[in-house]
C-alpha cells in the first residue's frame, strides 16, 4: 500500500511539474542594463591619436630630466632633428548633438592628428577644443550635417556605494566592450608618479587600457563619470572622474579653451605637529593661512593670517592638494563656503572667488618672489639658439630669492610642474602657483639647473 501511494504521488508531481514548466513564460532577458547599453552605445567613440616627436640627441638617456636637457642643450643643437611617431588609443563619449566629446587628456596629449570612429564605423577628424592635464580631461569636437547621438550628463553628488554601474569603452582595442559592477568607494585619491589625482569614483567594473575616456553610466543610462586607466597597478578595480567635476571643466574648456580656476587670495602652509596638538585638530586636517593678499576675495570676506582653514563646502581640507581639488569644483564668481578656526573658535565665511588675470598674477608674484622677469627673446645674446625660458632682470635684495642666491641674468626653465618656454608660459604657471601657495623654480645658470623652493 505504501509503495503504491508513493508511486501515485510521484506520477502526479511529475506530470504537474511538466505541465507547469511547459506553460511558464521565459524570464525577460532585456533588463535595465541591456536597455541602458542599447541607448548609450551609439554615443561611445573610439579615439586614436598620433604624436610626432622630435629628438635632437643621438643618444637615449632613459627618463627625461629638465636638468639633463638644459645641461646638454648646447650639444643637441649640432644634430639634425630626428622624428618618430607614437600612437595612443582610447575611448570618448559624445555629450552634445553638436559633436562635443569628453575624454581623458592622456589619450590625446601632444597629438598631431586625432581620429574618432563611431559605433557604425564612420570616422571623423577631430579638433581639440581644450585640455586640462591636472584633471586628466579633454574636450574634442567632430562636425557633420546631422546631429550626433549623445549621452545626457547625470549627477555624481548623489551616488551610492553599492549601486550598479556600467562601463563602455575599447579595452585593448576591442570596440564597444561593456562591463558592469558596483560603486565600491567614493572620493578616492590616486598617486601616479609625481601627480595626485583626487575625488575619483571607485568601481569593480573592469577598466583597462583603451577604456580611458569612456563613459561610466548608472542603471538609467545617465553619464555619471569618465573612466580612466591611469593607475596601472589596479587589479579588479577601476576609477572614474565624477561627472559633476567633469561638467565644470568641460564648460570652461568650451568657453575659454582652458580651465578658469577661482582665486581666493590666500597662501597656505602645512600645520606643524605642535600646532595640531595645540588646536586639538585631527592629524593631517587643516591648513594654516600664512598670508592674505590685500583687497583679495579672502581679504574682503574677513579672513586673516593665522586662521586655520578646515573645510570648503561639505569637505574637509586635509592638505594643499585637497584644497586645490576642492577649489576646482567651483566656478569663477561662485560663492564658496569656508569654515576656519580662529582663537580656538570655529567660524564661517563665504568667499566669492575671482579670476586671476595674467597681469595680476605677475604683479602678485613680483611682490611675493621679488623677481622681475622678461621674455628670453629680448635678451638672447650669448645664449644657444632655441634656449627656452624667461630671464630674470631684477631681484629684490630683501626677498627670499636674493638670500638663496638668485641673481639677474639667471633663467627660469620650469615653475612647479610646468615647462616655461615663454613669458606667457610663466604667467600661466604663476596663476597656478598663486593657488598652490608655494613654488619650485628650475633656475638655470651657465647651462646648469638648480631646483629652488620659495614660500610666501
Amino acid at each position: 500500500m505504501d509503495r503504491f501511494f508513493f508511486l501515485v504521488v510521484f506520477l502526479v508531481l511529475s506530470l504537474s511539474g511538466s505541465s507547469l514548466w511547459a506553460g511558464h513564460a521565459p524570464y525577460s532577458r532585456r533588463d535595465a542594463v541591456v536597455e541602458a547599453v542599447e541607448r548609450s552605445s551609439a554615443a561611445v567613440v573610439n579615439i586614436s591619436s598620433v604624436q610626432v616627436h622630435e629628438e635632437r640627441s643621438p643618444f637615449s638617456f632613459g627618463t627625461p630630466s629638465p636638468f639633463f636637457d638644459e645641461f646638454f642643450r648646447d650639444f643637441y643643437e649640432s644634430f639634425a632633428p630626428r622624428e618618430y611617431k607614437t600612437q595612443s588609443l582610447g575611448s570618448g563619449v559624445i555629450i552634445s548633438p553638436e559633436g562635443y566629446i569628453l575624454t581623458n587628456e592622456h589619450v590625446i596629449t601632444q597629438a598631431t592628428t586625432i581620429q574618432v570612429r563611431l559605433a557604425d564605423q564612420t570616422e571623423y577628424r577631430a579638433t581639440l577644443v581644450g585640455s586640462d592635464p591636472k584633471s586628466d580631461l579633454a574636450v574634442l569636437r567632430i562636425e557633420a550635417d546631422d546631429p550626433f547621438p549623445y549621452i545626457h550628463m547625470g549627477r555624481s553628488d548623489d551616488l551610492m556605494i553599492g549601486e550598479t554601474v556600467i562601463a563602455i569603452g575599447n579595452p585593448f582595442g576591442l570596440s564597444h566592450s561593456v562591463t558592469t559592477g558596483v560603486i565600491s568607494a567614493l572620493n578616492r585619491s590616486i598617486r601616479t608618479g609625481n601627480r595626485l589625482y583626487q575625488d575619483f569614483i571607485q568601481t569593480d567594473a573592469s577598466i583597462n587600457p583603451g577604456n580611458s575616456g569612456g563613459p561610466l553610466l548608472n542603471i538609467n543610462g545617465e553619464l555619471i563619470g569618465i573612466n580612466t586607466a591611469i593607475y596601472r597597478k589596479a587589479e579588479g578595480i577601476g576609477f572614474a572622474i565624477p561627472i559633476g567635476r567633469a561638467r565644470r571643466i568641460y564648460e570652461d574648456l568650451v568657453a575659454y579653451g582652458r580651465v578658469h580656476q577661482p582665486w581666493l587670495g590666500i597662501f597656505l602652509q602645512d600645520l606643524t605637529p605642535q600646532l595640531v596638538r595645540y588646536f586639538g585638530l585631527p592629524e593631517g586636517k587643516g591648513m594654516l593661512i600664512s598670508r592674505v593678499v590685500q583687497n583679495s576675495p579672502a581679504d574682503r570676506a574677513g579672513l586673516r593670517e593665522g586662521d586655520i582653514l578646515i573645510r570648503i563646502g561639505e569637505r574637509d581640507v586635509e592638505d594643499r592638494e585637497s584644497y586645490l581639488t576642492l577649489i576646482e569644483g567651483y566656478r569663477v564668481d561662485e560663492k564658496i563656503p569656508l569654515r576656519f578656526l580662529r582663537d580656538g573658535k570655529i567660524r564661517e565665511a563665504t568667499v566669492k572667488g575671482s579670476e586671476i588675470t595674467p597681469e595680476r598674477a605677475m604683479a602678485i608674484s613680483r611682490e611675493w618672489l621679488g623677481l622681475d622677469v622678461t621674455d628670453l627673446s629680448k635678451r638672447q645674446g650669448g645664449l644657444p639658439p632655441g634656449a627656452g625660458g624667461v630671464v630674470i632682470e631684477k631681484v629684490d635684495r630683501h626677498s627670499e630669492a636674493y638670500k638663496i642666491g638668485i641673481r639677474p641674468g639667471d633663467r627660469i626653465g620650469r615653475v612647479n610642474n610646468t615647462r616655461v618656454r615663454s613669458l606667457k608660459d610663466y604667467q600661466r604657471a604663476m596663476e597656478q602657483a598663486l593657488n598652490a601657495g608655494n613654488v619650485v623654480l628650475l633656475v638655470i645658470r651657465k647651462g646648469i639647473g638648480y631646483s629652488i623652493t620659495l614660500s610666501p
